[in-house]
């Protein structure tokens, strides 16, 4: 999973604030003394974030320790109904696991990295929570080159820039070159693949959902590679994926 980005530029006591947010989401929970010394902070500025978080609801005590509140659920619930397209896709994706029952991600861009805004995990033994909500890159992914594809040179130059091309496999793409003619052979198909470019063993395909000339997101079909072979994405998962985006950019239409 791609880490954090900051630009450095944060007003300090803000920069302060999400590491202790960043570190309550990753551990689970933690008490003052451990966050102090893993952020390198004073005990006193932890106390003083967590009792301002824990008054919003955003941080739970209990038993001496901080966890994440069910407030920060609330705002993010709120965020997601805000995509036009999750209320579109969502329904969409329903139907296609049920057609295919392998995994259906819906994928939403933002500052140069996907999310996976919905999910459904078909018959892989997955629990699909661990994923809905992760940022995952976009040269690595089928649902982010699906996306990438649709921009122009100089936003993928600014992707690549602000993110770079890290390997998370040894199929991955690190040459910007190279994802270049990929970004070419994906327009000209339609559809964006990933074989074993993100995990070793799991294949996906996307198609990307375009609406009033606006790349809002894409659709994506994953699994392990002796279900999902690349025929198979190249053939019966396409097909459903154009005629799945299809539905979704209707949707929006009649919104």
């Amino acid at each position: 999973m791609p880490k954090d980005h900051t630009s450095g530029r944060g007003v300090k006591s803000d920069e302060t604030l999400f590491s202790i947010f960043a570190y309550l989401r990753d551990e689970g929970e933690a008490g003052v003394t451990e966050l102090a010394t893993q952020l390198d902070l004073a005990k006193s500025t932890v106390h003083n974030h967590l009792a301002t978080m824990t008054d919003h609801g955003f941080v739970v005590k209990r038993d001496g320790r901080y966890r994440l509140g069910l407030e920060l659920f609330r705002y993010g619930q709120h965020v997601r109904t805000e995509f036009d397209v999750y209320e579109a896709a969502r329904p969409v994706v329903d139907d296609l696991v049920a057609a295919i029952d392998e995994m259906v991600w819906l994928f939403v861009p933002e500052n140069g990295r996907v999310m996976a805004l919905y999910g459904r995990a078909g018959q892989t033994d997955l629990n699909v929570s661990t994923i809905m909500g992760t940022w995952e890159y976009m040269h690595c992914t089928a649902g982010g080159k699906a996306v990438l594809a649709h921009y122009d040179d100089a936003a993928v130059e600014a992707v690549v820039e602000r993110h770079g091309l890290p390997a998370r496999t040894t199929n991955t793409i690190t040459d910007t070159e190279a994802l270049f003619e990929e970004l070419a052979q994906i327009r000209e198909r339609g559809y964006a693949l990933n074989l074993g470019e993100d995990l070793e063993g799991i294949h996906a395909v996307a198609v990307p959902i375009v609406f009033e000339d606006e790349v809002l997101g894409s659709l994506a079909v994953a699994g392990p590679t002796h279900r999902v072979s690349r025929e198979r994405c190249e053939t019966d998962i396409a097909e459903r994926l154009f005629a799945a985006t299809d539905d979704v950019e209707l949707n929006l239409a009649y919104a």
